[in-house]
């Protein structure tokens, strides 16, 4: 058998790029229109926050108090209601959410960029290099994510910044773990083979095919580990060692309202629906794309 006279066509041929009908195909599917759903109303609250109310969103409002001085119940002047200080609960949901996004954008990315260099250098090189590159990586996933990230937050000064760094420094090795499988298959392949016999030296077969092959798996990522870092956000401002007051994060308004929970159960109900809507709503629209992009699921839609 004859090799393929133009590695570039046995690289098309094996593994075709994200194609524009991704989108179409994303819109077909009903359960990622509900993600899709969420997240835009999600971003779409988060950006334009300041013209959706009218309240700031560490402002305390005497008449956002009953006369006994309780906080008032989801209705006319506020649609959620308010906390114990008299602060309108939609307003600082609105604005936590900033701090989700923010936190959870950074931190994926940040934890996606780790990840995926790790495990292409260990996949695509091996040798002693992979191999004190993917037991350090074990190393870390023998530890408990949420543990571990409430440590490192304990150890630094917590700030939003802190927080993002503290939960991508936890959060790449499942990357780099999913990377490295997909690059040391790839590094078998017999087109990077022909390519290493053309002379194509290693920028050129990491950056020309390696990397191509990847996109699909690093989206996929992308997007479902947004929900794990919204998540683990909200965990940490819970306990006391993610963003402080009086910064809005759903995991604090759930944390300064516990306690009344039982007298006013939308203080913690409300911002908990918005954290199940926007952990939801990546996994709904990371489900679709993972079954979109994976070829043996191509030509089911």
């Amino acid at each position: 058998m004859t090799a393929p006279t133009s590695p570039d066509l046995a690289v098309a041929t094996l593994a075709p790029p994200v194609r524009a009908g991704v989108w179409r195909r994303l819109l077909a599917r009903p359960l990622a229109l509900i993600g899709l759903f969420f997240i835009v109303v999600t971003l779409a609250g988060a950006l334009f926050a300041p013209w959706l109310t009218a309240f700031d969103p560490n402002e305390q409002m005497f008449d956002g108090l009953t006369i006994e001085g309780a906080p008032m119940p989801p209705g006319g002047q506020f649609l959620l209601g308010t906390d114990l200080l008299g602060r309108d609960l939609l307003t600082r949901i609105l604005y936590g959410a900033r701090t989700s996004l923010i936190i959870g954008i950074a931190a994926n990315g940040t934890a996606l960029i780790i990840g995926t260099l790790v495990g292409v250098v260990a996949g695509f090189f091996r040798g002693w290099i992979g191999a004190i590159l993917m037991r350090f990586t074990d190393l870390m996933m023998a530890f408990p994510a949420l543990l571990l990230a409430i440590c490192l937050a304990a150890v630094f000064q917590p700030s939003l910044w802190i927080v993002a760094m503290v939960i991508a420094l936890v959060n790449w090795v499942q990357t780099a773990r999913v990377i490295f499988t997909e690059t040391s298959s790839l590094a078998e392949r017999e087109f990077i083979a022909a390519e290493r016999t053309l002379g194509a030296g290693t920028g050129r077969i990491l950056f020309r095919h390696i990397l191509p092959h990847l996109v699909p798996t690093i989206i996929v990522w992308g997007t479902l580990g947004i929900s794990t870092t919204v998540l683990l956000e909200a965990t940490l401002s819970y306990l006391g060692v993610g963003v402080q007051p009086p910064t809005p994060s759903w995991g604090n308004i759930i944390f300064e309202n516990q306690t009344y929970f039982q007298a006013a159960p939308w203080l913690v109900f409300f911002p908990g629906m918005a954290i199940l809507a926007l952990a939801l709503g990546f996994n709904l629209v990371g489900d679709a794309l993972r079954d979109i992009l994976d070829p043996t699921q191509r030509g089911r839609d």
